[in-house]
């Protein structure tokens, strides 16, 4: 939602905090406390500028800095050991928890890829070809940015954000804020790498890392968060059911403690393809099998029948 302008009109500096200031009061006289703590950010942010700082106006374009793969790397984890558990409960992510599909700023470029083949990738926009998924990345990054998922579109959360975002373009001001989680509409999955171990998943040969104990706690403070607000436990037994297999899931690797490692209860079960080529061959020569043993069997029975009648002539005659 917010964006940097560092270019240099002295009026806009203290008019502008005051402005802010005002929208605060507004949003506290509407008890609106997410919308606060937004605003809140950006005046500690703003109030270290000093008189040359502007604020970005709305048809300027603010640039998003998120990686694509670490927020595909958490968009996998999440998708591999979390939403297998979620669905098992039946159980509906808010649009306001930070997992849900719709806070992924690349989700729709994503649903968008088509692997063709080994070394071919679609665009589902403009149907071109390319022979890597970096290629196509840079691809939507050059041609189909205005795409990214930056518009809040959920119900509750975008009349919030419509609230805000008219008075301030009424104000003629977006707070200059370079925090990512802003940048982005608290959309950037990458920033969330920390709670869910994507760096254990994309450096899966090299797992032996010193461990560094104030990280490990900030990473499970947020954790812990996403535990909290994703899976409430006053929502019921569900609710609560999920939080606590989400702290045992994720949260309780963030540790020094040796012998904790991330995933503990598992992830989505698949269909090995080692599984699948073995039980097509063996369906494939079953019958090939039993043909050959009928064949053999009733080849047995025709060897026997033969023999008996040539030795029946040979008989000798029993004594009287």
């Amino acid at each position: 939602m917010w964006g940097v302008n560092s270019a240099t009109h002295k009026n806009n500096g203290p008019a502008g905090l005051d402005r802010v200031r005002n929208l605060l009061s507004l949003l506290r006289g509407r008890g609106d406390s997410d919308g606060e703590d937004e605003i809140m950010c950006g005046l500690q942010y703003f109030s270290s500028f000093d008189d040359s700082a502007t604020l970005l106006f709305p048809e300027e374009q603010p640039e998003v800095h998120c990686s694509r793969e670490r927020s595909r790397a958490a968009w996998k984890i999440i998708e591999e050991y979390l939403m297998p558990f979620v669905e098992k409960e039946k159980y509906q992510l808010s649009s306001r928890c930070r997992l849900h599909p719709s806070n992924d700023i690349f989700r729709d470029q994503e649903e968008h890829k088509i692997h063709v083949d080994i070394n071919e990738w679609r665009c589902g926009y403009c149907k071109k070809i390319f022979r890597a998924e970096k290629y196509l990345d840079q691809h939507f990054d050059n041609r189909h940015n205005n795409l990214l998922n930056v518009e809040n579109r959920s119900g509750e959360n975008d009349q919030r954000e419509k609230e805000i975002a008219s008075v301030a373009i009424e104000l003629s001001l977006w707070i200059a804020v370079t925090n990512i989680s802003y940048v982005s509409h608290g959309k950037c999955l990458a920033d969330l790498c920390g709670a869910l171990h994507c760096d254990f998943v994309i450096n899966s040969q090299s797992h032996k890392t010193k461990c560094n104990p104030p990280a490990a706690a900030r990473n499970r403070h947020l954790c812990e968060d996403l535990a909290d607000s994703c899976f409430p436990v006053k929502e019921g037994s569900s609710a609560t059911r999920l939080h606590e297999f989400f702290l045992r899931q994720f949260c309780d690797a963030h540790s020094c403690s040796r012998g904790r490692k991330p995933f503990s209860r598992g992830g989505r079960k698949h269909t090995s393809v080692f599984y699948l080529a073995t039980s097509v061959l063996i369906l494939m020569f079953l019958p090939i099998f039993y043909l050959i043993v009928y064949l053999y069997q009733r080849e047995m029975r025709t060897g026997k029948t033969q023999l008996k009648r040539i030795s029946k002539p040979g008989r000798k005659p029993k004594p009287s």
